[in-house]
């Protein structure tokens, strides 16, 4: 029995929870999920590697953030911050990207716009994430944050699963342009942002409606990175142009409509291109970190498209060559 179980089981001993516990499958997560008795009916344990301090943990915190918002979440029914234990709604077992990648009949279109807005709708709870003090309204997508997720592309990408650093010109030049896209990023950075939103962090709960989960790493980033992660996170062929341009102009409508300050189109479009870069090579760097330090390899296939997405970015801006030549020699390899 892990170590996740045994403080499970001994938090249901002291809540007098008797009854069938089913290990759930988290993705990238080091926490570990199962569906539990409760009150004479089921709810879902997260059960997080460590003891919390429930005034400072970070999932409960956004959780009332984004409740107190009128946001799709899970309701938060107990927690246990010795044990590490959080106790949540049960959801079901529908994620989004399996709807999505499905035949059947569901109309997807809508579905995919339906997230988007739920994007606009995140960034309107930025003023009172600063209000109440939210652990997300402390923390930012700074130049630090983002050359540090870039870095550990490199690392994890070149040293981890490719095992061939890059040449010492190489690596300078592309530390270069990574300070320059970090750097460019964190002016942009003014509003709330899930942080990893896209499609398997999305649920279809038994009613029908659309639940957000793992919200606990939110933080202030620009309008483009939730946007950017929903649309282009694990796909293994990159979407049309046209199609791209279609969604950002979507996205910027439900904002208008929601209050939000309008934003340029064609700033917008080149903010949404430099967010693409960096989102995409950090999430590169994730799958490469996955597949070799946790066995999860059916990340493998999505990093080819991320290099093919981070490249055209690259490219429909006219700038950073040693990303446009590094890239290419690598979807080519």
């Amino acid at each position: 029995m892990s170590d996740h179980r045994e403080r499970l089981e001994i938090y249901l001993e002291r809540r007098s929870e008797r009854g069938d516990v089913h290990p759930l499958t988290a993705d990238a997560s080091t926490r570990e999920y199962f569906r539990i008795p409760w009150r004479g009916s089921v709810a879902i344990a997260c059960v997080y590697p460590e003891s919390f301090d429930p005034a400072e943990q970070s999932y409960l915190d956004v959780t009332r953030l984004f409740i107190a918002g009128g946001l799709p979440v899970a309701e938060i029914y107990d927690h246990a911050g010795e044990l590490g234990v959080i106790v949540q709604e049960d959801l079901g077992d529908t994620i989004l990207r399996d709807v999505l990648l499905s035949d059947s009949g569901v109309d997807k279109p809508r579905k995919l716009d339906e997230a988007i807005s739920l994007v606009a709708r995140i960034q309107t709870l930025t003023q009172k994430a600063f209000e109440i003090g939210s652990i997300a309204s402390k923390l930012m997508f700074d130049e630090e944050k983002l050359v540090w997720e870039l870095n550990f592309f490199r690392e994890h990408y070149f040293h981890t699963l490719r095992k061939k650093p890059l040449a010492p010109a190489d690596d300078a030049a592309l530390t270069a342009e990574f300070t320059e896209i970090a750097r460019e990023l964190e002016t942009c950075a003014n509003v709330l942002c899930h942080r990893d939103f896209h499609a398997a962090n999305l649920m279809i709960d038994r009613r029908g409606r659309m639940r957000i989960i793992d919200h606990q790493d939110a933080r202030i980033g620009s309008p483009t990175y939730d946007l950017v992660s929903l649309l282009l996170d694990r796909i293994t062929e990159p979407p049309s142009r046209e199609w791209l341009a279609e969604k950002r102009h979507y996205f910027l409508n439900v904002r208008r409509r929601l209050g939000l300050p309008a934003l340029d189109e064609e700033t917008f479009a080149n903010e949404f291109r430099l967010q693409t870069i960096q989102r995409c090579l950090k999430a590169a760097g994730t799958f490469s970190f996955q597949s070799v330090n946790r066995g999860k390899t059916h990340f493998v296939p999505f990093i080819v498209p991320m290099f093919r997405i981070s490249l055209r970015a690259a490219e429909s801006l006219g700038r950073f060559p040693a990303i446009q030549q590094i890239l290419a020699a690598e979807i080519e390899r």
